[in-house]
């Protein structure tokens, strides 16, 4: 049971974990793919026939799609193979299921990783978040928005489908650059293929009920897991110079306790603050960091009932250093930015 050093050397001791077993990540694929398919196959036969009770097959089988957004997202960080090559192309093969342009969503996802928890580089790839002293300067009908933007049926039921099924068709904040606009045309392409099969072996009625019921709730609680990792009351925002990308992920990030079955189907996603300090970690050696390293189990715990209590929550409060909801920041007058 080794002891963590400070700050800058985490990394380093992170480090040895790093490097994938090709074995492990074919067979994680495989038994995440293969039920998934299975799953979907099922839900298409049903459908198709005409047994309606084929719809509820999609639950399940959104929930491997999940997982499998997860190895998309190791290949994204080049966790999952040694080889570039075997993660770029495995990625974008998966973003066809999880219609997700796999390129573009690599460049967005890695400035999330570089700007996560600094007031000062707010933007792309993250989830829209004010301060309080900037909410309440805002016009009431902007206000207005944001309260909209941050509404739990808007964030984590309409956005993630509008994300997947619409905005993911356009390299919005990389507009000018060409490999963004390549990857978010070839995944529509590809996406269009697996449509034609779709409609081809099972008609429109299984499309419309089955492969975007699967989308659909996949995203939305790809989305919510998302939120959860980095929104929460003692969460971590600083501005220049004194953010550092240790304590964004340490302070910043979540450790979302979840029952083992959850943890399985979310690819051990919980320890996300490990995933932060160390992205080229395998999501399948998260666990021996865990056991290895006992004191990060205590870091940024959040149970699950914390984490649906979070939803409430919207602004970052610069004066007290956490997470408030809309009703608490209107009970106290605006502050001025700590900036």
């Amino acid at each position: 049971m080794s002891m963590l050093p400070e700050e800058g050397g985490l990394r380093q001791v992170l480090a040895r974990y790093q490097r994938p077993s090709h074995r492990r990540s074919a067979l994680e694929i495989a038994i995440t793919a293969a039920p998934l398919l299975a799953l979907w196959g099922a839900a298409l036969f049903t459908v198709s026939h005409g047994w309606w009770w084929g719809v509820f097959i999609t639950l399940p089988a959104a929930a491997f799609l999940v997982r499998l957004f997860m190895i998309q997202h190791d290949c994204g960080h080049a966790a999952f193979f040694r080889s570039r090559t075997a993660n770029e192309w495995t990625g974008r093969l998966i973003g066809v299921l999880t219609m997700t342009p796999y390129d573009y969503w690599r460049r967005t996802h890695a400035i999330h990783h570089a700007t996560s928890g600094n007031l000062d580089r707010r933007g792309l790839g993250a989830l829209e978040t004010m301060t309080v002293a900037e909410y309440m300067a805002k016009p009431r009908l902007q206000r207005l928005g944001y309260r909209l933007y941050r509404n739990p049926l808007v964030i984590f039921v309409l956005g993630p489908a509008y994300m997947f099924l619409l905005q993911h068709r356009l390299p919005i904040g990389l507009m000018g650059q060409g490999r963004a606009w390549l990857s978010v045309l070839g995944n529509s392409l590809g996406l269009a293929l697996l449509i034609v099969v779709q409609l081809m072996l099972a008609g429109p009625r299984a499309l419309l009920l089955v492969h975007l019921p699967i989308v659909v709730a996949a995203a939305c609680v790809g989305v919510w897991l998302f939120y959860v990792q980095h929104q929460y009351e003692q969460a971590y925002w600083a501005r220049q110079p004194a953010w550092t990308a240790e304590e964004a992920a340490l302070k910043g990030s979540s450790h979302l306790i979840l029952p083992p079955v959850l943890r399985w189907m979310t690819a051990n996603i919980g320890a996300h603050h490990i995933h932060h300090l160390g992205s080229k970690i395998p999501f399948y050696r998260l666990p021996q960091v865990l056991k290895d390293h006992p004191r990060l189990n205590e870091t940024s715990r959040l149970t699950l009932g914390q984490a649906f209590t979070s939803m409430r929550l919207a602004l970052w409060d610069e004066a007290k250093g956490r997470l408030v909801s809309f009703r608490e920041a209107q009970r106290r007058s605006p502050q001025p930015s700590a900036a």
